[in-house]
C-alpha cells in the first residue's frame, strides 16, 4: 500500500492506494496555521489512522508547497511560510520511523497525471498548475525529474515573453522579487489584474471567464490576452522539452476555451512546421496532488 500526503496551505489530505491504484482510505484536516510542530503532529496522526484502518505499514510520499534545498535539505519557496527553513523530510522520517519521499506539489500533480491520468501513455509530460500561483512539473517515462537544483518545472518564475505583454499590462512585481513573471499573468490573480487594468473593475478569475462566455467585451479581451500569453509561454516549454502532453490543473484549467484556442495560437511560436503536443485538462483534478505523492514510491 502507498500513502500520499498533500500538505496544503489550508488542508492536509492523506490517502492510501492499493496495487491497482484504487483509493482505499482518505482523510483530511485543516492545516494548523503557522504552527510547524502542530503540522508535523497532524501528519503523524493521519498516517497512524490510515495504517490502523488498513492494518499494515505503508510507504509514505509527501507533496508540499516549495521544495527542499539541494544544498541543505531545508525547505524553501513555501507559501506556507512556517515550513521555510525547516528540515521537513528529516523531521517526518523521525516521527514516522521510516524513509519518506518528498516532492513539490506541482511535481506530484504532474506525476499523478502521467502515471494514471490524462497523460497515462505519454513518454514526456509537462504538468502545469494554473491556480493562485503557477507551477509545473516534468515527468519522463513515468519518472519525476527534479533537476540538480530541485527546481525542474518551475516555469511560473520565468519572465513572460516580452512580445506577449501589452504596454498597459506590463510592470507586475512578483512575490519572488522579479518583474513580469509568468505567474503574475497566468495565475487566477493574474487574470484579475489584467481585467482590472483594462476595465477598472476587480473581479475573481472565474467571474471574468463567465462574463467572457456571456459576450462581455472587456472580459473577452482579458481572456483573449490570457490565451495568447499562455500559448506563448507554453511554446517556450515545447521548444525546450518537446512534451507529448501538457496537462493543466488549478482553477484556470477549468476554462474550456483554453483547450481549443491555445493549441491554435502556439504554433506560431513553436520551432517546427507542426505541433503534435496535446493540451489536456487534468483527469484527477484536485485529487492529483495526493495521488502523485503516493506514486513517489514505485
Amino acid at each position: 500500500m502507498h500513502i500520499g500526503i498533500d500538505l496544503g496551505g489550508s488542508k492536509i489530505e492523506v490517502a492510501a492506494f492499493d496495487s491497482l491504484h484504487q483509493k482505499v482510505f482518505c482523510q483530511r484536516v485543516a492545516t494548523p496555521q503557522g504552527d510547524y510542530a502542530a503540522t508535523l503532529n497532524s501528519i503523524k496522526a493521519l498516517v497512524a489512522q490510515a495504517e490502523a484502518e488498513l492494518q499494515q505499514t505503508c510507504t509514505v510520499g509527501l507533496g508540499t508547497p516549495g521544495s527542499p534545498s539541494a544544498l541543505t535539505g531545508a525547505m524553501k519557496n513555501c507559501n506556507s511560510t512556517c515550513l521555510n527553513g525547516q528540515y521537513l523530510q528529516a523531521d517526518i522520517e523521525v516521527l514516522l520511523g521510516r524513509p519518506v519521499r518528498i516532492a513539490n506539489d506541482a511535481n506530484c500533480f504532474a506525476l499523478s497525471e502521467a502515471v494514471d491520468g490524462a497523460a497515462v501513455n505519454a513518454a514526456v509530460v509537462f504538468g502545469v498548475i494554473l491556480g493562485t500561483g503557477v507551477g509545473g512539473g516534468l515527468v519522463v517515462k513515468q519518472q519525476l525529474l527534479t533537476g540538480a537544483n530541485h527546481i525542474a518545472g518551475e516555469w511560473g518564475h520565468n519572465p513572460l515573453p516580452a512580445a506577449a505583454i501589452k504596454p498597459e499590462l506590463a510592470g507586475r512585481v512578483c512575490y519572488c522579487g522579479r518583474c513580469d513573471c509568468i505567474e503574475t499573468y497566468l495565475s487566477g490573480p493574474g487574470l484579475t489584474e489584467t481585467f482590472k487594468r483594462i476595465s477598472s473593475r476587480q473581479l475573481a478569475a472565474d467571474q471574468i471567464v463567465t462574463l467572457a462566455e456571456q459576450g462581455d467585451q472587456l472580459a473577452g479581451q482579458a481572456l483573449a490576452d490570457y490565451q495568447q500569453q499562455l500559448a506563448m509561454a507554453l511554446a517556450l516549454v515545447i521548444n525546450i522539452v518537446d512534451p507529448d502532453v501538457i496537462v493543466l490543473g488549478g482553477g484556470m484549467s477549468k476554462t474550456p476555451s483554453l483547450y481549443q484556442q491555445v493549441p491554435q495560437l502556439w504554433g506560431e511560436y513553436v520551432f517546427n512546421d507542426e505541433v503534435l503536443t496535446q493540451l489536456q485538462p487534468a483527469h484527477h483534478g484536485d485529487a492529483s496532488g495526493v495521488r502523485g505523492a503516493a506514486w513517489l514510491w514505485p
